[in-house]
């Protein structure tokens, strides 16, 4: 079995589909990993994987650029003959659908791992492209041998209601696992810090609700909470919902948040911290909150889809409503206030992922579906 794996970064396929690239070699595939170029994809040929990059520009809506990339990619699927192709994100979806139905590539999977910046935004650009991209999906979704991945029962019902996919053939699988031995609570022996440590993990953009987050920080600090608040992540520029360099520069000059950039060891990252937040407006499932339960931590989240799969509320952690920066920091200011709890939610939340989210079980239901077509 020939597998291609298409996703919209470098960075995608490295940390989040690495592990099931490996499974696939390891079963006897061949797999071939493809995404735009970037600084991680050197790190995917070390791990000993063909990576391909393709000219694709995420934010580009130029249709003779778009018309380039769908013929690049016809070829490409031509040429690599895959057996299977697996795509990542709704872009990755809609143009590697289309490619493979082209090159005469009939076996496809197409995750969703999220509805995104189009679904999530109430902004006038992604309400003009929802139409239009609910109709490419339409398109890019259908055939017999086509399986939908969702993370959550939200998207699954989402996609459901809107009629663009048979639910026969819609998979529900949460997220993309996390490696548990990797991820650990610190144990219960090390000393406590007198001042709690909140941390915000995600790409900055207002969807993830940074925003509501420093201003919670704001509040919290302007009550005289002793806790320290970190944002880790970068900008991402291909995204419509980017915050802006030069806002998150004065937030940091406020002193409201301390920036640490990428953090290329989330590990030990997470050992450093009380609290992880996330108060984003949709996710599919979100990895930051799924690790920081791996280690032990209780998150905070908003009440909306992805992120309520990931929070099991007043048990291992708590959910308040979207967009709402005084209930968020009304949240923030209990678990820091009550240390107790606090460990109390992160053992539940550890437990949690160890039934549900390790990365083992993520992977087995995913080559459950290639077994749909390739029995063992």
């Amino acid at each position: 079995m020939k597998v291609l794996l298409f996703a919209n970064t470098d960075w995608y396929l490295y940390n989040f589909r690495l592990a099931l690239a490996r499974a696939l070699r390891a079963a006897g595939a061949e797999v071939v990993l493809v995404s735009p170029d970037g600084p991680y994809g050197e790190r995917l040929r070390a791990a000993g994987f063909r990576w391909l990059p393709v000219p694709m520009h995420r934010r580009s809506l130029n249709p003779v650029r778009e018309l380039a990339l769908l013929a690049r990619l016809v070829a490409l699927y031509r040429r690599e003959r895959p057996d299977v192709a697996h795509h990542f994100t709704i872009k990755c979806v809609v143009y590697g659908s289309w490619a493979a139905r082209l090159a005469g590539v009939r076996r496809r999977i197409n995750a969703v791992a999220g509805l995104g910046y189009v679904f999530a935004s109430d902004d006038r650009r992604a309400r003009w492209l929802r139409p239009l991209v609910r109709g490419l999906l339409r398109l890019a979704l259908a055939g017999p041998d086509n399986r939908l991945v969702v993370q959550n029962a939200d998207d699954r019902a989402a996609f459901e209601r809107a009629g663009l996919v048979d639910a026969g053939r819609i998979r529900l699988i949460p997220g993309s696992g996390v490696d548990t031995g990797r991820f650990q609570p610190v144990p219960a022996s090390e000393p406590r810090r007198a001042v709690p440590r909140v941390l915000f993990a995600a790409r900055l953009l207002w969807d993830k609700g940074l925003g509501e987050f420093v201003e919670a920080a704001r509040r919290l600090r302007a009550a005289g909470l002793p806790a320290e608040f970190l944002v880790a992540g970068v900008a991402d520029p291909g995204n419509p919902a980017a915050v802006p360099e030069a806002v998150t520069r004065a937030w940091a000059a406020e002193g409201v948040v301390t920036l640490l950039g990428q953090v290329e060891d989330m590990a030990a990252c997470l050992e450093s911290v009380d609290l992880v937040v996330l108060p984003s407006y949709r996710e599919g499932l979100p990895r930051s909150l799924i690790e920081a339960a791996a280690a032990g931590l209780p998150v905070i989240a908003s009440d909306a889809p992805g992120c309520r799969d990931a929070v099991a509320h007043g048990e291992t952690g708590l959910l308040v409503p979207a967009r709402d920066p005084a209930a968020l920091a009304a949240a923030i200011g209990e678990l820091c206030a009550r240390p107790e709890l606090r460990a109390r939610m992160g053992a539940a939340g550890r437990q949690r992922v160890l039934r549900e989210f390790d990365e083992r079980l993520v992977i087995e239901s995913t080559l459950a579906v290639y077994r749909e077509w390739f029995p063992a």
